[in-house]
């Protein structure tokens, strides 16, 4: 499913615009600085928990020495944070199913 299926499952479950759908998605999943209710309390170090569904967080990696595949030179990887997603026992349990 795309952004514009969801938008239109969206608009005929909540009695909305295919627009409206549209834009509210954005408003929750946008990734542009400054956009997006889950990425802006992710970029605060915030978790997101939507209850049923799972939580959206964020986790640091340390910077550590790994190798070029191609050449086997060593190389250092620097630390970095990235999102993680944790999905709720509802949601494991419906899809294992």
């Amino acid at each position: 499913m795309n952004k514009t299926e969801m938008a239109q499952k969206l608009a005929r479950k909540a009695d909305l615009t295919q627009a409206v759908g549209s834009e509210v998605i954005d408003l929750i999943f946008d990734s542009d600085p400054g956009k997006g209710i889950i990425a802006v309390e992710l970029d605060a170090g915030d978790k997101v928990t939507i209850s049923g569904f799972g939580t959206f967080s964020t986790k640091s990696r340390s910077a550590r020495k790994g190798r070029n595949p191609a050449t086997g030179q060593e190389i250092a990887i620097p630390a970095r944070k990235y999102v993680h997603f944790a999905p709720a026992k509802g949601l494991k349990d419906r899809i294992a199913q």
